[in-house]
């Protein structure tokens, strides 16, 4: 009879699964308390970093529709539990492995599929969406402070060339005007005692 503890992590591991953007399968031989407590600061509030028995993490898997981790769970194994950013967990871990020899990555599941520990190490290796979203975002400034110059170039210069016609009006005569006032004043009175569409 499978004991009540070990129904309840399995039950608690095949959450975690379900609840994952991604995981990472590790092997942490060799590694001391203080190390394994260095390793989970490190993955910060993106990830939590699980050690199980093998037989319990299978049993999870195939729980939680987790296909093709069994030729990573041998050893002692404990997986990071991806709930946020995978880019930044697949970093942390890869960075303490290059500092702590203990801590071997074995491959991930992500999107419905296995990795390998050559994907971890490609996720690793891309930048974070906040970073990518920024560098978009820059980009987009950029383009549209150019757009924007474009645009203001030429309606600059509109503005000099009518106000030198305006200057130019103004040095010709002043007589012109008066005579141009004279000659439109009877056409705006013909046009005030025309009959509109309203009068009809």
């Amino acid at each position: 009879m499978v004991r009540p503890d070990k129904v309840e992590a399995v039950d608690e591991i095949a959450d975690r699964f379900r609840g994952s953007t991604a995981s990472v399968v590790t092997e942490y031989r060799g590694l001391t308390t203080a190390q394994l407590t260095a390793l989970r600061r490190s993955l910060g509030s993106t990830a939590t970093y699980r050690v199980a028995k093998n037989t319990l993490v299978k049993r999870a898997a195939d729980n939680a529709g987790v296909d093709g981790l069994d030729p990573m769970l041998t050893g002692p194994t404990a997986i990071a539990f991806v709930q946020g950013e995978p880019v930044e967990a697949a970093k942390a871990l890869r960075d303490f492995a290059k500092d702590n020899k203990g801590l071997v990555i074995k491959g991930g599941f992500m999107d419905g599929r296995v990795l390998t520990v050559a994907e971890v190490n490609q996720l690793a290796d891309l930048e974070s969406r906040e970073v990518l979203l920024a560098k978009l975002a820059g980009a987009m400034k950029a383009n549209l402070s150019k757009a924007a110059a474009l645009f203001a170039a030429p309606a600059s210069q509109v503005a000099r060339l009518a106000q030198a016609l305006a200057e130019k009006r103004e040095a010709e005569g002043g007589a012109a005007a008066p005579a141009e006032t004279a000659d439109e004043a009877p056409a705006a009175e013909a046009a005030t005692d025309a009959p509109t569409d309203s009068d009809s």
